[in-house]
């Protein structure tokens, strides 16, 4: 791309709800993902297909900061890590998410340490945040990426793959009796 060439717009998030930061107090807004959103998040986090993905929130703010509080539940099917068969995954999680004015005082290379309470930060520019983005990114961090199913071990074998545990640097050692 040229330097006169525009940019290309940023891909707009699958599950969108945007809300405007000075309207929030008091909002308890559900959340509810329609087919196309569930069907495009899917391919996103690669899992066969989310058959439901609901969030009851509840929003306060101090300042310009933006609290989210409230339940995820969803349900979706993906394949076995080792099978690859299907497997029906059901959750309900807490959210809890804080919406925070981007920082403008850092240098991009600039080492900043971040506390427990920041690791649900969501920086944010503008007027508006995004509860359907916020919501998406809490679903796939309840995404078992090694998820394995009943025919996991009969796959396994067959395939002439040992557990991980078998391949760890102290497997050698079990074979080992104490005085022998």
């Amino acid at each position: 791309m040229s330097a006169s060439e525009p940019a290309a717009p940023a891909a707009s998030p699958e599950f969108s709800r945007l809300i405007d930061v000075r309207q929030v107090e008091g909002l308890s807004p559900t959340l509810e993902a329609n087919a196309a959103e569930r069907a495009a998040l899917a391919r996103r986090f690669g899992l066969v297909r989310i058959d439901t993905l609901t969030a009851r929130l509840d929003l306060s703010r101090k300042d310009r900061t933006v609290f989210v509080s409230g339940t995820l539940e969803a349900s979706w099917v993906q394949t076995c890590a080792i099978s690859a068969d299907e497997l029906p995954v059901s959750v309900r999680e807490p959210v809890e998410v804080r919406f925070v004015p981007q920082l403008t005082d850092y240098a991009p290379d600039a080492e900043i340490e971040l506390e427990a309470d920041d690791l649900d930060e969501i920086e944010y520019t503008g007027t508006h945040v995004d509860l359907g983005e916020a919501v998406a990114q809490s679903m796939a961090l309840a995404i078992d990426p090694y998820l394995t199913g009943p025919n996991a071990e009969k796959a396994r074998s067959e395939a002439g793959l040992t557990a991980p545990e078998d391949n760890s640097p102290f497997a050698a050692l079990k074979g080992l009796k104490p005085g022998g």
